[in-house]
C-alpha cells in the first residue's frame, strides 16, 4: 500500500485521480451535506494506493474504491 495524500471535506479531491472516483467523493460529500446535524468540518479524505489503484477513505469509514476495468467507483458506507 502507498499513501497518496490527505484533503478536507469540501475541497478538491487531487486532480490525478480517475473521474469516477473524483464523482463519487462529490457524491459522498453531497450526502453528508443533507444532513444537518452533522459537523464533518474537521473529517479529511485518505487516498492511499492499493496495488497501484486508488482507495479513498473518509475519517468515518466510508471508502471508494475504484475499478479499473470498468472504470468505476464503488463506495462502501459504514452502517449507521
Amino acid at each position: 500500500m502507498q499513501l497518496g495524500t490527505r484533503w478536507s471535506v469540501g475541497d478538491n479531491p487531487p486532480a490525478k485521480l480517475p473521474a469516477a472516483v473524483i464523482d463519487a467523493v462529490h457524491g459522498v460529500e453531497k450526502e453528508l451535506a443533507g444532513l444537518d446535524h452533522l459537523d464533518t468540518s474537521a473529517w479529511r479524505w485518505t487516498l492511499t494506493y492499493l496495488e497501484g489503484k486508488p482507495v479513498v477513505e473518509l475519517d468515518d469509514g466510508t471508502i471508494i474504491r475504484y475499478n479499473a476495468e470498468a472504470d468505476t467507483a464503488m463506495v462502501t458506507a459504514v452502517a449507521e
